[in-house]
């Protein structure tokens, strides 16, 4: 399993806009319609690599804990579905749905979104904060499959909770580590 790091966007981008498919409600939504007014939370993920199979009971427990204090959650996924068929819109819902995901599973099937986050593997994190700027990226907690770490979300978690307290979040931000994006040709 190729280990492929996060690009990590500059500290202050503004969050790309986007309109795009949600798989679960099989309804286009944009960016202004799921952001927050505290912090928008932002991931590149998908079906079938290990790295976020490892983590994505996490990512169900950091929704729950984190959306009834008004973050908002938003999944998507940029994968070549013709090369990787595993990842395409119908099979997300399913997992969506057997996962329990409480956030919409958007599918980029242009990889447009992923070009404009610059987002480079799965899972990809990003945290922005009330304006939309963008005060955390990297990785989710520094578990991995079969590196005998708890997967805790620690890192995403401290982001989540200085931004949360008006506090400034730390720079020292380490990337997230996954599959590559599966590019089209």
């Amino acid at each position: 399993m190729a280990e492929t790091p996060s690009t990590m966007l500059p500290l202050g981008t503004v969050a790309p806009d986007f309109n795009l498919l949600d798989t679960v409600s099989d309804r286009n939504l944009t960016l202004d319609e799921l952001k927050s007014t505290v912090a928008t939370v932002i991931m590149f993920i998908c079906n079938h690599c290990p790295f976020v199979k490892h983590v994505n009971e996490e990512l169900v427990r950091l929704a729950r804990d984190y959306q009834p204090r008004n973050v908002s959650f938003i999944a998507v996924s940029s994968n070549d579905v013709e090369n990787y068929p595993q990842d395409g819109p119908e099979l997300m819902k399913k997992t969506a749905m057997d996962v329990g995901y409480t956030f919409p599973y958007l599918y980029d099937e242009t990889q447009q979104v992923a070009k404009a986050y610059q987002a480079a593997c799965t899972p990809d994190f990003y945290l922005f904060g009330p304006d939309l700027k963008l005060v955390y990226r990297g990785q989710l907690d520094g578990s991995r499959p079969g590196n005998n770490i708890p997967v805790s979300g620690e890192d995403l978690r401290q982001a989540l909770d200085c931004l949360i307290a008006g506090e400034e979040v730390p720079g020292d931000q380490l990337p997230s580590i996954g599959c590559n994006i599966k590019w089209k040709l």
